[in-house]
Order: structure tokens, then sequence, then C-alpha cells
């Protein structure tokens, strides 16, 4: 308590400071397109957007997106093993928001509004999102089900992908290099030329890291192609792809030996708009792919190597269809399909050979499953201060049924430069085929995971837009949740499990003037089923510092009450962290960099028996032609 009263003073100082203050730019309100299919001013949503803009995820000299957003969103959190790289099911880069977790495939990445799940296990894939794609990401913090569906049930990250909106030709390389053998590089090339435009990036980085046997190497690409058919109509085309090899060294405590994965992941989207004055909508059909290997390694005292690889092959193919009306004045009408087909195989490999080899449960290894849904979203601004929303989906599974989503919410200016919002939303996530198909716990028979979610929240803008606070109260209450309990003395999933959230966020940023930036988030949450990953307590404050040639991004984080083992060893982590980046304008193409991250040498866990390491450097190079 005596830290979110420091917290919430710091913002009414900050207040009262910059009233001095009169050399200050006014702020452009904020678009959206997330909690919505189309653009939409922030101010008339009832739910929480938060917007990580390119330049500030860029700033810190980062190819993942992932550490930017733990930072930067209230409630949001990413863990990590090692200086680059999560991996795959050893508990790094798992996304939590609010309590909900991403591993469990309860929270849902975009890209361009187009999950990217895949089909056997259902969670994202850490590594896959890297920043040469993105334009900006937009963190809806609260269920999104009605809009898209299953595994959005905590709420949505959605990457927006890179254009060129003006003619020329822009090419960006940026290398960098340091502590553990650590380099990365990009290489982009962005084109606008009359009606055609295109943005074509490629990536390569690696890392010893910080321990022995935990080495890690990326390849990764991404293309976008454009069209306006017409002043109406466009089309695109985009294609993203990433693969790693990654090396688990183990816990501390029970190191391993040749625990090696490789993961190919992968999404291509084709899609054409339309936009009219009183309507506008989109058609766009896409494809997940995912391709693993695995060897699941052995311990490093006296255990002995494995005869086979685990393999995967899945993807996720959909078609999305929507198509929004302005019936009258001050309404909106959103209408939407959704159609996905999952399917995928597990299996295993004998090392040896390559031969396929007797796989448990194989008869439900290869698994088809269609979701079909439409969904409909109703907005209207009663008056100009008042706005009401209404959303409902109908999802049909073929193997769980019917699930029926609503929500609702109310948006109040009472000024021109605040609203009030309150949000009531329904999210759902159906159980994957892990969960029902694969290995001893596995259950047919299992039913769709449900939670509402309650939300309170005020934002205001003042001092033309210099200054901008944020307060958000919300209560989620979770029932179904599938769980591994023992059914005749064998491990089993089922829906037993059930949670309550509740928690507050604060969130301000501060134009000082146009050297000067300050930002800093807060959140406390409180669950009566912690999971691992979740802080009670998360803090971060940012300052920026610009004068001539000179960039200065330095962040403090306090994260306070992190599971990182829960049950009868459950263990917190308690931890102060300083990152900083300089940046210096060389010449008029050529920028250089170095930054540091854990510069206070801080010894701590986010994933139980893997440390972190201590201060690392790293120094490059940007050009710009």
């Amino acid at each position: 308590m005596k830290k979110l009263l420091f917290a919430a003073a710091v913002a009414v100082v900050s207040q009262h400071v910059y009233a001095q203050n009169d050399s200050v730019a006014r702020q452009i309100d904020e678009v959206v397109v997330t909690g919505t299919r189309f653009q939409t001013d922030i101010r008339h949503l009832p739910m929480t957007v938060s917007v990580v803009n390119r330049q500030k995820l860029v700033e810190n000299q980062r190819t993942n997106i992932l550490p930017t957003l733990s930072e930067q969103v209230p409630g949001l959190f990413v863990s990590s093993r090692g200086m680059m790289g999560y991996g795959l099911n050893n508990g790094a880069g798992a996304i939590s928001l609010r309590g909900i977790a991403a591993g469990s495939g309860q929270l849902l990445v975009l890209i361009d509004g187009h999950p990217q799940y895949q089909g056997i296990y259902g969670h994202p894939i850490g590594d896959a999102y890297q920043t040469m794609m993105a334009e900006r990401v937009e963190v809806l913090r609260g269920p999104a089900s009605v809009l898209y569906g299953s595994n959005a049930m905590g709420g949505v990250v959605n990457i927006v992908t890179q254009g060129m909106h003006t003619d020329g030709v822009r090419t960006n390389l940026h290398v960098g290099a340091g502590s553990y053998g650590t380099f990365q590089s990009e290489l982009s090339n962005q084109v606008r030329s009359g009606r055609f435009s295109s943005t074509v990036a490629a990536n390569y980085s690696r890392s010893d890291n910080h321990r022995p046997n935990s080495a890690f190497e990326q390849y990764g690409g991404h293309l976008k192609l454009g069209y306006d058919l017409s002043q109406n109509w466009n089309a695109y085309l985009d294609a993203d792809v990433t693969h790693f090899n990654a090396s688990v060294p183990g816990t501390v405590q029970s190191p391993m030996l040749e625990w090696n994965q490789w993961a190919t992941r992968g999404a291509v989207t084709a899609a054409i708009e339309n936009h009219y004055g009183r309507t506008s909508g989109a058609l766009s059909i896409y494809n997940n792919f995912g391709r693993h290997k695995i060897n699941d390694g052995y311990a490093a005292n006296g255990g002995n190597p494995r005869d086979r690889y685990f393999r995967s092959r899945d993807a996720l193919a959909g078609v999305s269809l929507y198509q929004s009306f302005n019936l009258f004045e001050g309404n909106r009408l959103t209408l939407g399909f959704d159609y996905q087909h999952i399917y995928g195989r597990a299996f295993y490999t004998s090392r040896a050979t390559g031969e396929v080899i007797d796989t448990p449960n194989k008869q439900s290894g290869h698994s088809h499953r269609n979701e079909i849904a439409g969904y409909a979203d109703f907005r209207q601004d009663i008056t100009p201060w008042l706005t009401i929303d209404a959303g409902l989906r109908v999802d049909y599974h073929n193997i769980t049924g019917t699930e029926w989503v609503p929500q609702g919410g109310i948006v109040v200016r009472p000024t021109d430069d605040g609203e009030l919002k309150l949000m009531a939303s329904k999210g759902f996530r159906n159980a994957t085929m892990r969960e029902m198909y694969l290995y001893p716990p596995s259950n047919e028979n299992l039913e769709p995971e449900r939670l509402m979610s309650y939300e309170l929240s005020w934002k205001q803008r003042l001092f033309d837009g210099a200054f901008t606070y944020g307060v958000n109260l919300f209560y989620i209450n979770a029932d179904n949740m599938i769980q591994n309990r023992m059914v005749d003395g064998k491990p089993r999933n089922v829906n037993t499990g059930s949670t309550e959230n509740s928690g507050f966020e604060l969130e301000w940023a501060w134009r000082i003037n146009r050297h000067w930036q300050l930002n800093n988030n807060l959140s406390m949450l409180h669950m009566t089923n912690p999971i691992v990953g979740a802080p009670k307590l998360k803090t971060y404050l940012g300052a920026n510092y610009a004068q001539c040639k000179w960039n200065i991004a330095a962040g403090l984080q306090y994260l306070s009450g992190l599971y990182t083992q829960v049950g009868s060893n459950a263990t917190l982590e308690h931890v102060l962290l300083l990152n900083a980046t300089v940046g210096y304008q060389l010449l008029r193409h050529v920028g250089l960099w170095v930054k540091g991250e854990n510069l206070l040498a801080r010894q701590y866990e986010l994933v139980a028996g893997y440390p972190m390491p201590r201060a690392t450097v790293m120094a490059g190079v940007n050009v710009t032609f």
C-alpha cells in the first residue's frame, strides 16, 4: 500500500510541476484497430488497449518485442532464462496478463489481427515475434473472445506490421554484438511506388548465453506486399517465418546434456480490404505452420542419451470475413465470420535410422478440428459524452459444441480530455490436442475453460496531451480450468480449476519538453490460485533524453512476489533491474549505440533453476539509406 500511495503521489506531483511548463506540442489522439476491426479513436472503446509504438520498440536495440512489452504494459510479464532466446518447454517466453497465462493458451498473439497459435500445443512461441516486422503493438488488457474466439480469454497482443506510406525507398541495417558471444543483425527494405508497396526484412542472431549448453541461434524473415486496387480497395500478402536452434542446460540443481530443440514457425496471410465513407471491411485467408524436433536430453550426472526425437507438425488454416457499417449518426455495427481448421501430428523418430517409432496415444496423434463462428459488435454514441457497446459471438467447435460469448461496455466522457470506462466481458479457451489426446493425462471429454472479467478505468490527457495518465481496477472470475489431477490412481486432465484475480493498474507518461520524456506504470495483482510468471507487483520507470546527436533511454523495473514455483515448494522472487541504452548519430545515415542490461548486477531467476545473467553489455551500429 505504501508503494501504491507513493506511485500515485508521483503522478500528482508530476502534474503540478508540469503546470509551469508551456513549451509542449499537442498530442494526437490514438487510433487503434484492436478491440474492433477497423481504425477507431481509443476514447470511444470501453476496453483498455495499450499501444507500444515503433520508436519505443526499437529504442533499446532489441530484436524481439516481448522484453519491451514486459516493461511498457501494466499487468503483462514475460519470463526468460538467458540473454537471448526463449526456446520451448522450459517456462521461458511465457506471457502472462493479469494472472492469465499464454503458456496455457489463455492469451492470444495476433499478427495483423490473425491468430498465431498452432494446432497441437495451442500456445504462442516467443522467439517468433521479431521487432523487424512491427510498426506498433496493441495489447488489449482483458478478454477479447467476441472478436477473436478461443485463446483470447485473457487478452490479445496484436502485432501491427510495418508499411511504407509515402513514395520512396528506405533501407535499414542493424548490427550488434556483446557479452557471451551474442550477435544480432537485421536488414530491412521498404518501397512505395504509386499503388505498390513492399516491406522485406531478414534477421540473424546467436548467443552462447551465460551457462554451458545454453546456446541459441535464430534465422527469420518477413515479407509484406501491398497494392491499391482503387481508391477504396487494396490487397496485401504477408509472410513471416522464423527458425531457431536452442540448447537448454537444465536447472542448476539438475543440469542436462543434449536437451536440444529445432523449431520452425511461420504464417502466411492474403487479404483484400475495402474502405468507404460509411462502411469498411476485409476478407483474409491465413495459414500458420510449425515444424518441431526435440531431443529431451539426459541428466549430466549419470543419465543416458536418448535414442529418439520428439517431432510435431501442426498448422492452423483460417478464413476471416468482416464488414463494419455506419448505419446512422454516431453508430457502428460490425458483423464478422471466422472459420478455422486446426490439424497436426505428433510422433517420435529413431535418432539412428530416422524411422517413426511407437508414440503414446498415436491413434489420436493425427487430429483435425474445425471451428466456425459468427459475431456482431454494436457501438452507439448516445450523446457527445456517452457511448455504449455490446457484442456477441456464437462459436461452434466440432468437438466441444457451441459457446455463446457476450460483452458489454459503457464509456462516459465528462470532459474533452478524459473518459471513464466500464467493461464486462466473457473469455473462453478450447482444450488443445495435447490436453485431449497426447500423453497419459489426456482426456477426450474436456470442456472449454471460461472466465468473466469486469473492469473500471479512467484515462485523462492534460496540458494539451503532454501529460497522460490512466487508472484501472479489474476483477476476473474463471472456472472450468483444466488441471492435472489423480483419477483412479492415474494422472488425468480434468475441468476442476477455478480462480479469482483482482488488481490495480496505474500508468502515466509526461513529455516535459523536446529533450525529456518520462513514463511509468505500476500493476498490483491478487490471485486466489497463484501461477508461475505473474508478479504480485510490477512497476517500471522509464526516462528518455534527446539532445542534438545524442539519445539516451534508461529504465528501472521492480518485480515483487514473482512466483517461479507454486504449491508446497512455492518460491517468490524480488528484484530491481536497471537497463540503459545510449545512441549517437555519427553521420547523417550512421548511428552508433551501446546498451547495458541488469546494470546493478543483481542475481535473480524468472524461471526456477535458471539464474539470469548479471550485467551484460552490447554495442552496434544502425545504418539507414
